[in-house]
């Protein structure tokens, strides 16, 4: 496993790391504590050292379970997680002093430990971006020693941009990957200036990027893939990374032909760390032979000048035109 410096945090983190929200199941499926402690122990093994999840993951039974992790692993695992999502309505005001601390406090208690590593917004409407008084709260519960550190997770680019005004800030989370080329463009050199660490995820477009997925492919009631493809339950370019569909299986057709191969998941994570701007991709597992797969991309050879332009030609032309100015 390869490390690298996660911005101002000074966090040696592994540049594979673990997603979890389908940690103990699959998308849909009821969350089962073996399966969760069977993953996050075998992340261990394979040299993972950061793990992020939220507050409304698996209804707070992620934290849960990564608290219990973190006791028995016997060297330092850094944790980043979530907050805000649990606001009903999600609107700019339920982010307010009140509710950002009892979300804080929850998952504290959750995580079983006395400061979080890294507390993220989840999400948030774009508003809250020009809310000053919602960073200086951070800033004080880091000077508070609830919180070491605290970052954004964004749907946008231009939130992205916003957020990283703020000199508190010490991570962006975004989406990245094959079919989303738009951070890299505009956003990563500005994160690396400011010494901002970039945490990546939907790093294989909610499993398209795989290769396994097919147009007749039956995905569960409760799994976002089936039920949020136009946005219905939350932003659209969480499924999928917002591209169509069937629109995204002609373009792995050819992603296939370019790399030679019907297994695209390493070449899309070692795609995705080709830019020494990223700090970490986060790959979800709903099984512990996904995390070793993913965790062995950290060993892969470099992809070639070839495949890399290859790649944006593909997303020129099958893609661009579906996410890039919406995200």
């Amino acid at each position: 496993m390869e490390y690298r410096i996660l911005g101002k945090t000074g966090f040696r983190i592994s540049e594979v790391s673990l997603g979890t929200w389908q940690l103990g199941g699959r998308w849909g499926e009821r969350f089962n504590d073996e399966t969760a402690e069977a993953i996050l122990y075998r992340a261990l093994e394979y040299g993972i050292n950061f793990i992020d999840t939220a507050d409304v993951y698996n209804d707070g039974n992620s934290e849960i379970a990564i608290g219990k992790i973190l006791k028995k692993a016997g060297k330092r695992i850094y944790v980043a997680t979530k907050c805000g999502r649990k606001l009903v309505p999600h609107e700019s005001r339920g982010y307010n002093e009140k509710n950002l601390k009892n979300f804080i406090d929850e998952s504290l208690k959750r995580l079983d430990v006395e400061a979080i590593d890294i507390i993220q917004l989840h999400c948030p409407p774009t508003e809250v971006y020009e809310r000053q008084e919602i960073f200086d709260f951070l800033d004080n519960q880091k000077k508070d020693g609830k919180i070491l550190h605290y970052g954004v997770s964004v749907e946008k680019v231009e939130e992205a941009i916003k957020a990283i005004d703020y000199p508190g800030l010490a991570s962006v989370q975004i989406i990245y990957n094959m079919f989303r080329l738009k951070p890299a463009e505009i956003f990563f050199k500005r994160a690396a200036e400011k010494n901002v660490g970039i945490i990546v995820r939907v790093p294989l477009a909610s499993g398209l990027l795989t290769g396994r997925l097919t147009g007749n492919t039956i995905f569960a009631s409760g799994d976002h893939r089936r039920f949020n493809r136009e946005g219905q339950f939350f932003d659209k370019g969480e499924t999928f990374s917002g591209v169509p569909y069937e629109r995204g299986l002609e373009a792995v057709e050819e992603l296939k032909k370019l790399f030679g191969t019907d297994d695209l998941a390493k070449y899309a994570l070692k795609w995705v760390l080709m830019d020494p701007d990223v700090s970490c991709a986060i790959p979800g597992a709903s099984r512990v032979e996904q995390v070793e797969k993913n965790s062995l991309v950290s060993e892969m050879s470099t992809l070639t000048d070839v495949e890399m332009a290859g790649v944006k030609d593909i997303y020129e032309r099958y893609i661009k035109k579906y996410v890039h100015h919406l995200w």
